[in-house]
């Protein structure tokens, strides 16, 4: 299923059931059982915490019902390249605005002085040549995370107004402090950060049209999910779907976005600093997207108390 089909799919699952009769089991009765399933949750992923030689962050939203999962969630932590998906949400605020903002359709002429370490896609074109559009651009960030063209974006959309957005939205700790790849910001302590719960609040903005809606909300999910290297869904079995934009720095992993289980979707954060041992960060990461894969499929494709009648 493409993603537009899928959004408005989830969307209307989402939704509450109402006007159900008699018959229908007690509210209480599937709370106590989802009760349940979610403190075993807790549990793994306290486990998974337990066995890393680093700190981990977790935030998980279910967009249903609104339960939140917490682990050190209000932890202020670098962000690596996962800070693309606020710059990502101005420019698609500024689209859908209007006016004199950025727009997705503007013209860019590639610039070999806007290449940066992490540039490999946008230095290997013709300079003065090829032309791309903005949203050429925010696809380049997205699925290959390149720094030069993020380094655009922000010119284009300004570092100030993506953090007026998050400002918007109650965000005090996602800010946008420096370009990509600007070791002397870092060096002098401008380094961009946020917190767990602050990205997944911010994923459930977006998924619930307080930034832009309709055609521009799919569209931003659709680039969202672009195929990418990532580590939540590195371990989920096809064809599951979790869009997400990971993010790495000596020392630091980290993984934001939306789990697309069908009937049940849920926006997740996982974030590690101080990693001992990187790629042991990244298999955290994966364990986690997949603890919380399986618990929402498990929800969405169930019945209030636990029956799977399947299609077959």
């Amino acid at each position: 299923m493409r993603l537009p089909a899928a959004v408005a799919a989830l969307a209307l699952l989402a939704t509450p059931l109402a006007g159900q009769g008699p018959a229908a089991p007690p509210r209480a009765a599937e709370a106590a059982k989802a009760a349940v399933l979610w403190t075993k949750l807790e549990r793994a992923v306290a486990d998974v915490d337990a066995r890393l030689d680093g700190v981990l962050a977790v935030a998980i939203k279910d967009l249903t019902d609104g339960r939140t999962l917490l682990l050190h969630a209000d932890e202020v932590m670098p962000t690596a390249s996962t800070i693309k998906i606020a710059i990502l949400a101005e420019l698609y605020r500024q689209e859908g605005a209007g006016g004199g903002g950025a727009r997705l359709a503007d013209s860019y002429v590639v610039d070999s002085g806007d290449a940066v370490p992490g540039s490999d896609i946008l230095a290997g074109l013709t300079s003065g040549t090829t032309r791309l559009t903005n949203r050429d651009l925010a696809t380049l960030m997205m699925a290959v995370s390149d720094n030069g063209a993020t380094n655009v974006l922000i010119r284009r959309v300004g570092m100030e107004r993506v953090n007026a957005l998050l400002d918007s939205l109650g965000l005090r700790e996602t800010r946008l402090r420096r370009r990509m790849l600007d070791i002397e910001a870092a060096r002098a302590g401008r380094e961009n950060t946020a917190t767990p719960r602050e990205l997944v609040s911010l994923l459930d903005a977006l998924w619930r049209g307080r930034v832009v809606s309709g055609a521009l909300r799919d569209d931003y999910f659709r680039l969202l999910a672009t195929p990418k290297m990532a580590y939540l869904p590195r371990l989920l079995p096809d064809p599951a779907r979790l869009a997400s934009k990971p993010g790495w720095l000596e020392g630091v992993r980290v993984d934001a976005g939306l789990g697309l289980a069908p009937g049940r979707p849920f926006a997740i954060a996982v974030m590690t600093t101080y990693d001992g041992d990187e790629r042991a960060a990244e298999q955290a990461i994966a364990e986690i997207g997949l603890l919380a894969w399986r618990h929402f499929e498990r929800l969405g494709k169930a019945g209030p108390l636990g029956r799977v009648v399947s299609p077959r």
